[in-house]
């Protein structure tokens, strides 16, 4: 038995939120709390609701201090599932797998080089250029002859060959 696809991103959104809400709140996990800013970025349910994959992003924390935080949410996994599934009224609530989610982690990190870079173009006399092609933001353009152009038609060809 398959969940449809609305009631299947109802739940997952509601189980984001309900999750963020009871990470901060219930889970005393020392793990957990020592990672600093733990928010829920993502829940994936499979079709039938069995299994919610659970995207986690820390702020703020190191590598090894972060992954402990996910092995103290997933060892909390069990405490969690009950509450939700109360919370979202499901019979068989899904069974929670913690991963982390380093996205916004290397969407930063990127930033940061990006920024550095520019920084380091300053220094080096080459910023804010204006034939700086980094921004996409503009339309591409041509330079056209002076000499405007002719009309290909066949018609306006056989006119032009008469003298």
């Amino acid at each position: 038995m398959s969940a449809s696809a609305g009631r299947k991103a109802r739940v997952e959104q509601a189980m984001r939120d309900i999750l963020s809400e009871m990470i901060a709140r219930d889970v005393k996990d020392p793990r957990v709390k020592a990672a600093g800013l733990v928010s829920v970025s993502k829940v994936e349910c499979n079709p039938d609701l069995s299994v919610a994959n659970v995207y986690i992003s820390i702020y703020g924390a190191t590598d090894a201090v972060a992954d402990k935080a996910v092995v103290g949410l997933q060892g909390a996994a069990g405490f969690l599932r009950g509450p939700v599934g109360r919370a979202l009224h499901l019979a068989h609530p899904p069974e929670l797998r913690f991963h982390r989610d380093i996205g916004p982690e290397m969407s930063q990190k990127l930033a940061d080089i990006i920024r550095e870079d520019r920084e380091k173009a300053a220094a080096a006399g080459r910023g804010d250029r204006e034939d700086d092609t980094t921004t996409t933001d503009r339309e591409p353009t041509r330079v056209l002859d002076d000499e405007p152009t002719k009309d290909l038609h066949p018609a306006a060809l056989a006119s032009e060959d008469e003298p």
